[in-house]
């Protein structure tokens, strides 16, 4: 296997990279095998030296045993000088002077003859002891040769453990295919939020994808991904509501009866219980209303028409600035019978119009605006609660009218929609949001802060992936581990619990840019190449990299932990449990979600499967730099302002 740096590898469109996992396929070898020495004591030394100190400790030794012996020896002599004297003098006859001598000389002979002997057994013992030693040192060379024979081999298998170890992959790609319809991204906190919305939407802005952001989190989420795409060299469209709401002309041309439900389901934003004969019912009276003011009624317009039908303020105002004539102002008079229903509509249409001023001024300053591949609606975090809860359900059902009247994508997920907060819409705007991003085959990430009942029952309905951050609750946490299954063994990086630490901050808001277009300019389509170059150069996570870096370098260690649910309120920032099914059962897997990471020399774009097969020889190829299949032409772009024909 050879390693692959990100530059070089290529995003797959048919994939939905999510994060990174940390996995050693190579464990560490541990410190390299201690090379053998001579034994204490044992070492090479000067023989002559040796040999020397040994023949003194012997002729001591012997000398201390022949002590008496050699006495004898010398009295012996001694004994003979004194006779021969003796025998000199004439005191002493010959005879017996001869047999004296000989009796000493033959035991002072004998004395000489046992210390000559003594002697010589000194030289052999010495000699078999250099014998003996020599055998010795012989066989501790032999097997301190064969010690460091086997340390050469040992050192050369830890050499090569090592460098696999030191040159492997650390971080493989957590993608999930694109036949997934949605992604339900359950808990987490707004740095998270923001790490993986700017891995997601750059890679498939990357991929040649085009992208939708509906950020209601009020916590400019995309900030750094707006500054990627501006990098890679295409000026995104970025609305902050309510102050764009002119220049926002989203389902401006809808038919009336599209754009009648697109207002009812603004309205029902204050009134969470109305069933759907209540929606009907709201929806029934805007279908008229809009049938008597005609094609291309504006919002002004509309509510214009239900105070005239609530009999609020004088329609003569109304009349004066022309949002009404006297035509359509006596046309309204009739359209619900006098009587008992009569109060009911007067009523309706009164909470119709205190909900829709909210919304007057939408598309009244429509300019052409340049194609984009990252579109950005957003709501001012300064402007109220209620009211943003208004604009973000309009902007959610009139994308998802606009849906229902494209055709069928050729590739999924080419249009991505991010819904930021979607906690804050409605059970029934989100459902009917998923079916038409299902029907149009269009790519759906929906984020929640926390998991209410409504956000429960839908959470990985259908063909769906559900990905779990950190949990702000214990009720939170104990139904994603349910869901997840408190059986499995996740594996954490140190590296994502250190860096959490130090993630940067979600300073500020969102700049708007429609006011800063030129009209008509026109984009491309050309997706850009250097992703992991303008992530670094552009965001606050590329930025941060040399310190991840650096970090990354250190910190090579991970732990295990099972999924229960005060671990997941403990989850670092950017960590991420992805579960979603497969042919073989569903899988559970652990990643990492900060962008930086795919600057690291040793991440993939492959996963762990495939890396893992081409490390025991089960695919030819790595998995990660294959060019992407052949998809054709790109699909026609979603026209926000496709509608009433």
């Amino acid at each position: 296997m050879t390693d692959v740096h990100p530059e070089h590898a290529q995003l797959q469109a048919d994939r939905i990279y999510l994060g990174w996992q940390y996995i050693l396929l190579h464990p560490d070898p541990g410190p390299p095998p201690k090379r053998p020495s001579p034994a204490e004591g044992a070492g090479p030394s000067e023989p002559d030296a040796a040999d020397a100190e040994l023949l003194r400790r012997e002729r001591l030794q012997e000398d201390m045993l022949n002590r008496p012996v050699r006495l004898v020896r010398l009295f012996m002599l001694i004994l003979a000088v004194l006779i021969l004297a003796v025998a000199l003098t004439g005191y002493l006859a010959w005879q017996f002077a001869a047999v004296a001598l000989v009796a000493a000389g033959g035991v002072a002979g004998i004395c000489s003859y046992a210390l000559v002997q003594g002697d010589r057994a000194v030289r052999y013992r010495v000699q078999e002891q250099q014998a003996r030693d020599e055998r010795l040192r012989r066989q501790r060379d032999q097997e301190l040769f064969q010690a460091q024979e086997e340390h050469a081999r040992r050192y050369r298998e830890w050499q090569e453990a090592k460098d696999r170890h030191d040159k492997q992959l650390t971080w493989y790609a957590v993608a999930v295919p694109d036949e997934i319809d949605r992604i339900d991204v359950a808990g987490g906190t707004l740095p998270g939020w923001s790490a993986l919305v700017t891995l997601l939407g750059a890679t498939r802005l990357y991929s040649g994808g085009h992208l939708t952001v509906l950020d209601l989190s009020e916590g400019a989420i995309a900030k750094d991904l707006i500054e990627l795409a501006r990098k890679g060299g295409d000026e995104p469209l970025v609305w902050v509501l309510p102050v764009d709401l002119p220049k926002l002309d989203l389902g401006a041309t809808l038919k009336p009866e599209a754009f009648a439900d697109v207002l009812a389901h603004v309205v029902s934003v204050s009134e969470e219980h109305r069933t759907t004969r209540d929606l009907s019912f709201d929806n029934a009276i805007l279908e008229r209303v809009l049938e008597v003011l005609g094609e291309n009624a504006t919002i002004s317009q509309v509510t214009a028409a239900l105070r005239a039908l609530a009999q609020v303020g004088d329609p003569r105002d109304d009349l004066r600035f022309g949002l009404i004539t006297a035509a359509q102002l006596e046309r309204i008079g009739t359209l619900f019978g006098r009587g008992v229903s009569d109060r009911v509509v007067i009523e309706r249409a009164w909470a119709l119009e205190s909900q829709l001023r909210k919304l007057e001024t939408l598309g009244t300053q429509a300019v052409r605006l340049p194609p984009a591949r990252l579109r950005v609606v957003s709501m001012d975090r300064q402007a109220g609660v209620f009211g943003n809860r208004v604009l973000g359900t309009y902007v959610a059902t009139a994308l998802t009218h606009i849906l229902r009247q494209s055709p069928a994508s050729d590739r999924p997920w080419y249009h991505t929609i991010i819904v930021a907060g979607a906690d804050k819409l409605r059970g029934d705007v989100l459902d009917r949001l998923m079916d038409a991003c299902e029907t149009s085959r269009t790519g759906l990430v929906l984020t929640y802060r926390s998991l209410t009942p409504t956000v429960r029952e839908r959470l990985g309905r259908g063909h769906a992936a559900v990905a779990f951050m950190r949990l702000g609750n214990a009720e939170d946490a104990r139904v994603a581990s349910e869901h997840v299954g408190t059986e499995h063994r996740l594996e954490l990086a140190q590296l994502t619990e250190t860096i959490s630490e130090t993630l940067p901050g979600l300073d500020g808001g969102y700049t708007s840019t429609i006011a800063q277009v030129e009209d008509g300019h026109e984009g491309h389509d050309d997706a850009p190449t250097d992703l992991a170059g303008d992530l670094t150069a552009s965001t606050e996570w590329g930025r941060s990299a040399d310190r991840i870096s650096e970090k990354e370098r250190v910190l090579q260690r991970s732990r295990e932990f099972l999924v229960e649910p005060h671990r997941l309120q403990q989850l670092p920032t950017t960590a991420v449990i992805v579960t979603d099914a497969t042919a073989q059962g569903r899988r559970v897997r652990l990643a990492d979600a900060n962008p930086a990471i795919l600057t690291f020399p040793k991440t993939t774009l492959g996963e762990l499967e495939e890396v893992r097969e081409a490390v025991l020889g089960l695919d030819p190829g790595d998995g990660d730099g294959d060019p992407p299949p052949n998809l054709g032409p790109p699909p026609p772009r979603l026209d926000w302002r496709k509608g009433r024909q």
